[in-house]
């Protein structure tokens, strides 16, 4: 484990609706943080296709929460202080499995325990649905550790208000045929990167506004607590 990494953070990308762009986020925060930290392992909570493991299968596992087993097996990797970086890619499905064996075991309090930082990032929609999960991560989450994803290809308009009072992370919308081209099953977001160096192309600049604001997170779990 690299001295550098003294807390091991995970993060859950999630959300009780489907299609709101969880999987995209799941695939920039993996690919950020295997560029920052030189490793990650991700996890792919999906019945749906093309999920996280489609895009980056070298990079990620599939788990079950449909049982118990399946969820002990889960909650016993991400609970270890090794140094690497976790993504969940929690598919709507598995919400209220996971979130309640996450309550269950006191996840939030033996994390802090052993130097481990638990992130939620929670895709935000206009259902009700959504604001009642919303409010269960509040109950459970600590405000720091809660982030509000706001996507703009799902809300088109002003984030509500219940999820506008916390930490928001906001994902530009990119035109029609950029969001088909990041899309394809082989695109990489830091290929990309390496392969375009002109910064000023409008993809070049989502990539980077993305990865500076994970950047800003990761810069933030990395500091001592008070």
């Amino acid at each position: 484990m690299s001295a550098s990494f003294s807390r091991t953070p995970v993060y859950i990308v999630c959300s009780p609706r489907p299609f709101v762009g969880k999987t995209l986020v799941a695939r920039l925060l993996t690919e950020f943080l295997f560029l920052a930290r030189g490793s990650v392992t991700a996890f792919d909570v999906n019945v749906k296709e093309p999920s996280l493991l489609d895009y980056l299968p070298r990079l990620t596992e599939t788990a079950e929460v449909d049982d118990t087993f399946g969820k002990m097996k889960l909650m016993d990797r991400l609970i270890v202080h090794d140094g690497v970086a976790k993504v969940i890619d929690l598919g709507f499905h598995a919400f209220d499995e996971f979130f309640g064996t996450f309550a269950e075991i006191g996840f939030i309090k033996e994390a802090a325990r052993r130097q481990i930082v638990p992130v939620v990032l929670f895709l935000a929609d206009t259902d009700r649905n959504s604001v009642r999960a919303f409010g269960t991560l509040q109950d459970i989450v600590p405000p720091r550790q809660l982030i509000v994803v706001d996507n703009e290809h799902v809300l088109l308009g002003e984030l509500p208000p219940m999820f506008a009072r916390g930490r928001v992370l906001r994902i530009r919308a990119l035109p029609p045929f950029l969001k088909t081209y990041i899309d394809r099953l082989s695109f990489s977001f830091t290929g990309y990167l390496r392969a375009e160096p002109d910064a000023s192309t409008e993809l070049n600049q989502w990539i980077r506004k993305n990865y500076t604001s994970f950047r800003d997170l990761e810069l933030e779990i990395a500091k001592p607590r008070a």
